[in-house]
């Protein structure tokens, strides 16, 4: 999360301290807040201030969607064949739906949204990418671009492969010429998500195959995808249908590139409710994770939604649960 202020600078490296006393298993925090105290995560003394004084701190959650009494729950929307979703209401900060939001669960290929935010945090587009031979991934049914060591392609294409194909040898690609290997750009994944309140999460691999210890919640999948969606790039590759490119290998050689959307909502084969647009977003599929989906959307005068849908038990129902959900648009 970008701060702006001193404020918010100071809030969120509090609130990182006591992340790191709970480590990235824990998903609680190890302090009780008093909102009426002198000094807490809500208030803080002002400076110079007389004894008992004190001003009220900006809230971290200042920019968030946040549930209230209006929050619909799992008896208004039938998520029957899906554990968990959530529907944000991005410029009226409100949770306009939730069912399971913070329930801890494999996240597939959406670990990918974080990927790509912090490979636009951290690189240009047009930086050159090496492959390695850890690119050679050998899991039966990963989705794979097919990249060989020395392949070489900017962040600009890669970042297509990953977002659009969901190439998992590609997000190993990325990972190691940002941070230098694996380990240690998860480090730097698990460190932004902290930075973004998304306590429920950790993450052992930047593409989201199956981990032991590596999971997300639908409301931290909100967090991320909200942040990311700051980047104009981002939004321009989630919401394209096909791309087409060549790199080239060790020799220098040409090599064609081709790929379509994962999203079935981009390619025509189901429709969203009216006067709604779905604009893109990021699919993900493993036995553990089942189906999972997270969309950007837009109501009929532009205004924003970011949807989450995690471990549905079958592709066609994840697309039929989703349309509902956006039916609360």
């Amino acid at each position: 999360m970008k701060c702006i202020n001193k404020t918010k600078r100071i809030m969120v490296v509090c609130l990182l301290s006591v992340i790191t006393m709970t480590g990235c298993g824990g998903n609680s925090l190890a302090m009780s807040y008093n909102p009426t105290g002198n000094v807490s995560a809500y208030r803080f003394e002002k400076s110079g201030s007389s004894a008992g004084e004190a001003g009220k701190a900006e809230a971290f959650a200042a920019d968030l969607c946040l549930a209230d009494e209006m929050t619909l729950s799992s008896n208004s929307v039938n998520l029957s064949e899906a554990l968990s979703g959530v529907l944000c209401d991005v410029n009226q900060k409100r949770v306009v739906y939730a069912k399971e939001e913070h329930m801890q669960l494999a996240p597939a290929s959406l670990t990918k949204v974080l990927t790509a935010l912090v490979a636009l945090k951290n690189s240009e587009l047009d930086m050159v990418l090496t492959a390695s031979e850890n690119v050679k991934i050998n899991e039966s049914g990963a989705t794979l671009l097919g990249l060989e060591p020395g392949d070489k392609m900017t962040m600009d294409q890669a970042l297509h492969a990953l977002l659009m194909q969901s190439a998992n040898d590609v997000a190993v690609m990325i990972a190691e010429n940002i941070a230098g290997s694996e380990e240690a750009f998860c480090a730097m994944m698990n460190a932004e998500a902290k930075a973004l309140g998304a306590t429920n999460s950790c993450f052992k691999n930047p593409h989201g195959l199956t981990a032991d210890g590596h999971y997300s919640c639908a409301y931290d999948m909100y967090l991320i995808f909200q942040e990311v969606m700051k980047y104009q790039e981002f939004t321009q590759i989630i919401h394209q249908d096909t791309y087409e490119t060549i790199y080239h290998d060790a020799e220098g050689n040409p090599k064609e590139y081709t790929c379509s959307t994962t999203n079935l909502f981009l390619r025509g084969e189901y429709a969203p409710p009216e006067g709604v647009t779905v604009i893109g977003g990021k699919t993900g599929t493993t036995a553990a994770a089942r189906n999972c989906l997270v969309l950007l959307s837009k109501d009929s005068a532009g205004n924003p939604y970011v949807s989450v849908i995690l471990n549905c038990s079958e592709r066609q129902y994840l697309y039929q649960e989703m349309t509902e959900l956006l039916g609360e648009i």
